[in-house]
């Protein structure tokens, strides 16, 4: 199963997004141009929770006029707070959320096991605008991409605050990221205002929520 690897990281404020726009390296890694996109995040689950309990989330993304799904599992423990590491299943999927209606993947899938049979129900929303930067060594090897995300919190319409966030994610092909990403994090973490992050930005979400009702 594919794997998500990626650093991760906070900020209180715009400011540290907009310093790592202007940049043009990371280290000794290269920036490329800066691109901004608006991307629509439902996270989706069964009325009884039955995702959460096995602890994958479904997350269904809208951007450019494009829709997919994206399911990740359970993460690996790390010692550092900002390395994320788990499963993850992509694939194509429509803006309705009856997975009946979306092409086959193995997404769907493992979608199809998870939820077993029940409807699934929206139960965050998280709009972003996400400025994303390839990141490369001087020879022009792919190590990743770094991307700047403003999102906006929602759960059935209620506003649950924005957050900004850092991530560095791997590139699955490249046979550098790993051996890359300590060093890129570090410079990452010495940027003012940028923070490690150890939780997903639905488990943020969550707690927000948790703490409205």
């Amino acid at each position: 199963m594919p794997t998500e690897v990626e650093a991760k990281f906070r900020a209180e404020t715009a400011g540290p997004l907009v310093e790592l726009t202007a940049r043009s390296r990371l280290g000794r890694a290269v920036l490329g141009r800066a691109r901004t996109v608006d991307e629509v995040d439902r996270y989706l689950d069964t009325d009884d929770g039955r995702l959460a309990a096995a602890r994958w989330a479904c997350r269904l993304r809208s951007r450019e006029g494009m829709t997919r799904i994206s399911l990740k599992g359970p993460p690996s423990a790390s010692d550092e707070g900002w390395h994320h590491r788990r499963p993850e299943v992509e694939g194509p999927a429509t803006s309705m959320i009856d997975p009946d209606g979306w092409p086959p993947s193995p997404a769907l899938e493992l979608l199809a096991t998870l939820r077993d049979g029940r409807p699934l129900v929206e139960r965050l929303r998280l709009e972003q605008a996400r400025t994303e930067r390839a990141v490369a060594l001087e020879d022009g090897t792919p190590i990743g991409l770094l991307t700047l995300d403003r999102v906006r919190m929602t759960e059935g319409g209620t506003d649950l605050g924005e957050l900004f966030v850092v991530e560095l994610e791997l590139d699955g092909s490249s046979a550098h990221g790993e051996r890359e990403l300590g060093a890129l994090a570090a410079e990452l973490e010495s940027t003012r205002g940028l923070v490690a992050e150890p939780r997903s930005k639905l488990e943020h979400a969550l707690e927000r929520l948790a703490a409205r009702e």
